[in-house]
């Protein structure tokens, strides 16, 4: 969609809405109308009722694939729009702020290139019409995230990025900006994914507590973390493994000028061409170079419950030199099962040094999930019941490359090989 296209686009919507009222914007239809039993995340069967509803709109049907257990996954438009700075719209519709800082276009129809380090503008196939008291939140994928591909979201008149206010009413954009690969991606590929919330879904120190009490949520060399030595503050702290494969390696760093990504071919790319192998030294520690990227695992395995769910915050600034895990959903079932014994499953982190070189160890705290109440539990889980790619993982790299071998802390080598 071109720029005029997208000008006469939102001007169409500006219209409507001034032709339903006299005065100012139709107020959002009150969030009761829609019926909510409880506050919370949505799960997959109350997303697909809000697209029914006309909550969630989109240009082109919205494909079963779409549906995860508590969030949705957006899909690219048919153009990028290559900007030369990132921007937020403020109070003005984003195609007003995009005419200052649009420096061309990119048709997204059958494939293009979009290049390291360069912010573009894509809008999105869905659009909202959001209640009062129904507000949206927005995240990269994993598989986006673990690729290095920064993404947010923004709106009309809006002050912060993949925060959707309650009640909106209008167009979803996606910045996009590739860090370490050059990338192609087509039109209604999806990049990130949003979470409808109703209310107060974060739950407290003291519930996060009482949770692991009831169902383990947090696991350690296969065994539930004792509730004295559980890290909780403002979410639940995880830490690092340091500790590797029988090789000494912890992860992946990504290479400089390597070959060109393609979104589109999944476990198709020799991952030898995008990483190097990441390995400790003595002590079980490693130094993260300033400004390089890095996959690793979390030291312990978690486990979300099926009428909860997830997010994984940026790294305190105040904790270290570190910016950890741009993908922050976790979908209940993530780690769980049904049969004894739950382990849980590791958390792949995605980490970057700013400023100065930075040692991690092996326990090292660096990041945390918040834990959020469902409205209700969702009619699949995370895991086989929707493919997803990363249950019971040992290995951190994105599904668009080919497997290499996992790597396997001390604790579980026994589980894993099958002795």
């Amino acid at each position: 969609m071109s720029l005029r296209e997208l000008s006469l686009f939102s001007r169409r919507d500006r219209t409507a809405r001034r032709h339903r009222t006299s005065a100012v914007c139709e107020p959002a239809r009150p969030v009761n109308e829609f019926e909510l039993p409880a506050e919370g995340i949505l799960p997959a069967q109350w997303l697909r009722k809000a697209v029914a509803a006309g909550i969630i709109s989109s240009e082109r049907p919205i494909p079963d694939k779409s549906y995860q257990p508590a969030s949705l996954d957006l899909r690219l438009g048919e153009t990028a729009h290559r900007l030369r700075c990132s921007f937020l719209p403020g109070p003005m519709p984003v195609v007003d702020r995009l005419r200052e800082y649009e420096m061309g276009q990119v048709d997204l129809r059958e494939g293009a290139i979009l290049e390291r380090n360069r912010p573009y503008l894509i809008p999105l196939l869905e659009r909202l019409d959001l209640p009062d008291g129904l507000r949206a939140m927005a995240n990269p994928r994993s598989s986006t995230g673990r690729i290095d591909v920064f993404t947010r979201v923004i709106t009309d008149r809006g002050f912060t990025f993949d925060d959707v206010r309650a009640g909106y009413r209008g167009p979803l954009y996606l910045e996009v900006v590739p860090r370490s690969f050059t990338i192609k991606l087509k039109t209604g590929i999806s990049l990130n994914q949003l979470r409808l919330i109703h209310g107060t879904a974060r739950c407290s120190d003291a519930e996060i507590t009482q949770l692991h009490a009831r169902v383990p949520i947090l696991f350690d060399g296969g065994e539930p973390v004792r509730q004295e030595e559980l890290v909780v503050s403002r979410g639940l702290f995880l830490s690092l493994d340091m500790q590797g494969d029988a090789n000494g390696s912890v992860g992946f760093r990504a290479k400089k000028n390597s070959r060109l990504l393609d979104l589109s071919a999944e476990y198709a790319h020799d991952p030898d061409d995008y990483w190097e192998p990441v390995r400790k030294e003595e002590g079980d520690r490693a130094v993260l170079e300033q400004e390089e990227f890095y996959l690793l695992l979390s030291r312990e395995a978690v486990r979300i419950p099926p009428d909860y769910a997830a997010e994984m915050s940026a790294y305190e600034p105040t904790s270290g030199e570190l910016r950890t895990h741009y993908a922050g959903f976790f979908d209940p079932g993530f780690g769980h099962s049904t049969e004894e014994p739950v382990r849980g499953s590791r958390a792949a982190l995605e980490v970057r040094a700013h400023d100065v070189p930075f040692m991690v160890e092996d326990r090292q705290k660096v990041c945390k999930l918040a834990f959020e109440r469902m409205v209700e539990a969702p009619d699949s889980l995370y895991g086989a019941d929707v493919g997803s790619a990363y249950q019971g993982q040992t290995v951190t790299l994105s599904r668009h490359f080919r497997r290499p071998p996992p790597i396997v802390p001390p604790s579980f080598r026994t589980e894993f090989s099958g002795t």
